[in-house]
């Protein structure tokens, strides 16, 4: 089973508390083992922060024997986490893209 959070705009430093508080929220519903899939399809720009959001929102899935994965990527998620070499961390080439 799993639950989907779509999350649009920006995904940085200005949004990251607003943000952290709905991945928490979304994270803390989900039954054990359930995967958290994140559209991040209308996101506009993404820094560090949001990096670290993501990478946080991935450990804290996983200590409680659920999966984060992304349904969704928009050109600057994709930028970000290929310059920054994450893009198999996060699993990219399985993600759509937005048309």
């Amino acid at each position: 089973m799993s639950t989907s959070l779509c999350i649009d705009g920006e995904l940085t430093i200005y949004r990251a508390s607003e943000l952290r508080e709905s991945l928490l929220a979304a994270l803390a519903a989900l039954d054990p083992g359930s995967d958290l899939e994140l559209d991040l399809g209308g996101v506009t720009d993404m820094d560090s922060a949001g990096v670290q959001l993501l990478m946080a929102a991935q450990r804290s899935a996983a200590a409680a024997d659920s999966r984060l994965s992304l349904a969704a990527t928009s050109p600057a998620v994709v930028d970000v986490l290929a310059t920054l070499g994450l893009t198999a961390h996060f699993d990219v080439s399985s993600s759509r893209t937005p048309a």
